[in-house]
């Protein structure tokens, strides 16, 4: 079986990267080994955490890395993702060999505010959408041309 590597990125590690990890290892079905980092790695996201349990996913263990080590190791990837904005991602270092990049946007479950009520329920919306995108990929990867482009 063919596994294709995958990096997700964003600024701390500690929320929409960890989730994309975590979703593209639950439903990959061994076809990608997922890793995610960051920019400049922070804290776990405590709200992250919370709604990533509600989906029988624990990521309470997880540490946050940074990217940067990451490229220092000389690890290399078939796809590094980006999923913070745009300007964010820009800022992204290159891995060697041929990577794919790409870029998702997706709000930040660190940047919300109101009670921990609105905050969670942002977060859902925030862990749905990136469920879905990591779905459409897997789909789109699965596909032997995906690779071949």
């Amino acid at each position: 079986m063919i596994q294709h590597k995958v990096l997700f990125v964003c600024i701390h590690n500690s929320a929409r990267s960890q989730m994309a990890e975590a979703f593209l290892s639950k439903h990959g079905d061994g076809l990608f080994e997922a890793e995610s980092a960051g920019l400049e790695p922070g804290l776990l996201n405590p709200n992250v955490i919370t709604v990533m349990q509600e989906m029988g996913i624990d990521i309470s263990q997880n540490k946050t890395k940074s990217v940067f080590d990451l490229l220092k190791e000389g690890r290399s990837y078939s796809v590094v993702i980006t999923v913070c904005d745009a300007a964010s991602a820009e800022a992204c270092p290159v891995f060697p060999g041929k990577s794919k990049k790409i870029g998702w946007s997706f709000s930040d479950p660190s940047s919300f505010k109101g009670t921990k009520d609105e905050v969670l329920e942002n977060t859902r919306k925030v862990r749905d959408e990136i469920e879905k995108q990591v779905l459409a990929f897997i789909k789109e990867a699965s596909n032997v041309e995906y690779w071949t482009k």
